[in-house]
């Protein structure tokens, strides 16, 4: 199952997020629900640059990519970026239940978060 959860500042506001684990919906290289999410976290990372004209922290690895932008860095654009982001990952939680795990509520409100 592929989980993604929010990255919340410790004001509340979404700063980043993680995206881990693989949907198991088909074998790679025709899972459809591991592209979409895929594609949607890219074109969110992507946007951060090019469109809010941020530069994001980015990890990466095996299963799992994590993104922070520093809450005081959350321009309008980026706000718009990471509400999209939401929706997008959120109708697909609906639409495969069994293979994508969206979390809305708190991620980890630390400190150190965002």
């Amino acid at each position: 199952m592929t989980r993604i959860r929010l990255k919340l500042s410790p004001d509340g506001r979404v700063c980043g997020f993680e995206v881990k684990g693989h949907s198991g919906f088909a074998p790679e290289g025709e899972d459809i629900v591991c592209a979409a999410v895929s594609f949607l976290a890219t074109t969110c990372v992507n946007a951060l640059e090019t469109v809010a004209g941020l530069v994001p922290t980015v990890h990466q690895g095996e299963g799992l990519l994590e993104v922070t932008l520093p809450a005081s860095n959350l321009n309008p654009a980026a706000k718009t970026i990471f509400a999209v982001f939401s929706q997008g990952m959120n109708d697909l939680s609906q639409a495969y239940p069994e293979h994508v795990q969206f979390v809305t509520k708190h991620f980890e409100r630390r400190k150190s978060s965002c």
